[in-house]
């Protein structure tokens, strides 16, 4: 979904994913249910998040061809979706947690910071008011910061279904420490580094 053109439409699922409208609990079209390979219990404990819902790149990329009232949500920096790359599908860049411009460096991580986006919520949520997507696919680097913004969603009464992309844009490492095993980037998901207009809107920022 590369300009929103995706949140007219249902058609029917295919490729094995199973949608069903609606669930239990859930108002009108806010009650999608993806069926889908991940096994909780397999998860690494930072990816699991407290609502349940998975979804692996993979499947996303299915479903996202055949379902045009998904978003998907990128929840990276900006920085990264510059110069990393971001999926083409991608309705949408707000990001869960920023690097932190004092770059204070985390040396049991090897890396710098991060701090938590105060707009995060507020950009999440006027979104899904502008588009009202059936479910959200929250896609991070490698699904750990995805699944907790799932749950930061769901702690917030959020009713739009969020699923994890539980192996992110990169994927998770391989045994050499390179992000080569999965991810979308590595089971030939479209993407680009060329960033569009508005991809990061301004009640984000």
């Amino acid at each position: 979904m590369t300009s929103l053109t995706r949140l007219f439409a249902a058609p029917a699922l295919a490729l094995g994913l199973a949608v069903t409208l609606p669930v239990p609990g859930h108002a009108g079209s806010h009650g999608m249910a993806i069926e889908t390979s991940v096994v909780e219990s397999e998860l690494a404990e930072k990816k699991v998040n407290k609502p349940g819902r998975y979804i692996t790149a993979a499947e996303s990329i299915a479903l996202l061809d055949e379902r045009e009232d998904v978003a998907l949500v990128d929840v990276r920096s900006p920085a990264e979706t510059m110069l990393v790359g971001y999926p083409t599908a991608a309705d949408v860049n707000i990001p869960f947690k920023m690097i932190d411009p004092e770059y204070p460096f985390n040396a049991k991580k090897g890396r710098y910071k991060m701090k938590a986006n105060p707009n995060f919520m507020a950009g999440m949520k006027a979104f899904i008011d502008d588009h009202d997507p059936a479910a959200l696919l929250i896609i991070c680097r490698s699904g750990g910061r995805s699944a907790r913004a799932v749950d930061a969603l769901a702690e917030a009464g959020v009713e739009t279904p969020a699923y994890t992309v539980v192996d992110g844009f990169e994927g998770d490492k391989s045994d050499a420490g390179k992000r080569t095993v999965n991810g979308w980037k590595n089971v030939g998901g479209e993407w680009t580094y060329k960033v569009r207009e508005g991809f990061w809107p301004a009640a984000v920022q």
